[in-house]
């Protein structure tokens, strides 16, 4: 139900990109659906049961496409802040972060 809600969110425009994690036995189903719709995604597989679903405008996921390329907790201090961003956290939440990865780092 929440996939099928950021599904509408994107469509409506109010999400650029949007990242959800799921049971890696429920890929198959969501990818059917992003290409039955013709929205653009890219996987990431967490672990052995788990899975992020990254999908939403092509330029979003071309970029993320670049930056998320190790386990999410891996990204360097300026790849999550990128990524917070392209997700549309809150912008000063996001330097907040950043500057305590970056002097903790």
């Amino acid at each position: 139900m929440v996939f099928g809600n950021h599904i509408y969110e994107y469509q409506k425009g109010v999400r650029n990109l949007v990242l959800f994690t799921m049971k890696r036995d429920c890929v198959d189903s969501a990818i059917n659906k992003l290409r039955k719709l013709n929205i653009d995604f890219c996987v990431q597989y967490v672990g052995l049961n788990n899975a992020n679903v990254f999908f939403g405008r092509p330029q979003c996921i071309k970029a993320i496409r670049s930056i998320v390329t190790r386990p999410l907790n891996e990204l360097s201090p300026e790849e999550d802040f990128i990524l917070g961003a392209l997700l549309g956290y809150d912008l000063c939440l996001q330097c907040e972060r950043f500057c305590d990865r970056k002097t903790t780092n």
